[in-house]
């Protein structure tokens, strides 16, 4: 579970945080599911923020009225804020022209992205599956999560707002050519929400 629960707006009319982070986790790993067996990942935009809207947009449509919509409040973790929305949407169409023709350029592209924070939650695992489509389109690779220690990902991500080495050789170490194994997939969807706590189900079980 996360360590620090919010209680967001829902739809679920849940009012109780831990309660809407089982809901959340349960539903959304369900959504993820569906992207991958009915191959709707295909018809999205590969590496836009527009491409990641419509991500977050499946992942959280049972369960906030934001899925999908850049966020309109600023946002901070501990002491660091991310982008703030003032500039976001200049943010965020730059982003969109970054080059992604090399893995190092891919993973420029991701740390950007965390850092541009579009969405009120959500963003990380959003960005993580939009990440794979990237590097699934233009290089045949994708990243299998589970060979990601949890620990080991918090601590490069944080250090790549000024620092990408590390973030750059931790995922190139667990790329793998599977881009269509299932099981790959969705040990990977469930490494990925491990990382923000969310634990309590596994996607082959939603």
């Amino acid at each position: 579970m996360k360590e620090v629960l919010t209680l967001l707006n829902n739809k679920l009319g849940i009012s109780d945080a831990r309660e809407l982070a089982h809901e959340e986790e349960r539903l959304t790993k369900k959504r993820a599911l569906e992207l991958y067996d009915n191959k709707l990942l295909d018809n999205f935009e590969v590496g836009t923020s527009a491409g990641l809207q419509s991500i977050h947009g499946y992942l959280f449509q049972d369960v906030y009225d934001f899925a999908g919509k850049i966020r309109d409040v600023n946002i901070a973790k501990g002491n660091f804020r991310f982008a703030p929305i003032l500039y976001l949407d200049s943010v965020l169409k730059s982003i969109d022209t970054m080059p992604q023709d090399s893995f190092d350029h891919i993973i420029e592209k991701y740390v950007e992205m965390n850092v541009a924070h579009p969405f009120r939650e959500g963003n990380g695992r959003s960005t993580r599956i939009w990440l794979d489509t990237i590097l699934k389109k233009e290089l045949g690779q994708v990243i299998d999560w589970s060979q990601v220690d949890k620990e080991d990902y918090l601590f490069a991500m944080e250090r790549s707002v000024v620092r990408d080495k590390e973030i750059k050789a931790l995922l190139k170490a667990a790329l793998t050519t599977k881009v269509n194994d299932r099981q790959v997939y969705m040990k990977g969807i469930d490494a990925s929400y491990n990382y923000e706590g969310y634990s309590t189900y596994k996607t082959e079980d939603c």
